[in-house]
């Protein structure tokens, strides 16, 4: 894995994994420094596109996957990158543009105000203007009563990638977290060990740019995957 790292700034880092994001990564970016002013690193996963070429042009902190590891491991990477230089809390930006930068600011203050380990932006825990399709809303359906007979908590948006987590969840996720489709997993290992999490409403929008990696067969790969894997962990974690 190579790198190009940054000193210290801030107790917060925003992590942005990507892969193959070059007709959004850019304008995430830029987009981040606009609203907030802590530190960033993007984790390259192994693209195949420019995006490795944008991040030299643009100077922008980075560790970059010699493979494509998924986006656990691109997490799994950030969190350890966290751990190792003292940020106390962490925040996933996706680098597709469906984060809106101008949401962070609400979940470091529900974060610090509140003492949870986790916060996840929702698009459902209030009502909001997103409208994804009828399967995706199944699925997320779905995995809401997965995590709920699992482990009796409720989360309205289990699939959601923003999250901020705080630094007992950092030295957690740097020892130990899912390879792919983590989001769900996550959620119960957390319940499981006692970690208090909570939900605030957040705008999402689609993708800015790019395609999306997952189609059907993936989706059912994915529900099949993370049922078994929930299970396990709620079982034995």
């Amino acid at each position: 894995m190579s790198s190009h790292s940054q000193h210290r700034s801030s107790d917060i880092l925003v992590i942005i994994p990507a892969y193959n994001e070059e007709d959004t990564l850019a304008r995430t970016v830029h987009e981040l420094k606009k609203h907030t002013s802590y530190d960033f690193i993007v984790i390259d996963d192994g693209s195949k596109d420019r995006t490795p070429a944008i991040i030299r042009e643009e100077g922008f902190p980075s560790l970059r996957h010699a493979v494509n590891l998924g986006i656990g491991g691109s997490m799994q990477s950030g969190y350890r990158y966290a751990d190792q230089n003292g940020y106390q809390y962490a925040i996933q930006l996706d680098a597709d543009g469906q984060h809106r930068p101008a949401d962070i600011e609400k979940l470091v203050d529900e974060i610090q105000s509140s003492g949870y380990d986790m916060v996840i932006g929702s698009r459902f825990v209030e009502h909001s203007s997103y409208r994804g399709s009828v399967s995706r809303r199944a699925g997320i359906l779905y995995f809401y009563w997965l995590i709920r007979l699992l482990t009796g908590v409720r989360v309205y948006d289990p699939t959601s990638g923003f999250r901020i987590v705080s630094r007992r969840a950092i030295e957690l996720f740097s020892r130990t977290y899912p390879t792919d489709y983590p989001e769900v997993e996550v959620l119960v290992s957390l319940s499981k060990r006692g970690f208090k999490l909570k939900e605030i409403s957040v705008e999402m929008r689609n993708r800015q740019g790019g395609s999306s990696s997952i189609n059907w067969s993936k989706s059912i790969y994915y529900m099949m995957k993370v049922t078994m894997f929930s299970v396990i962990r709620k079982s034995f974690s």
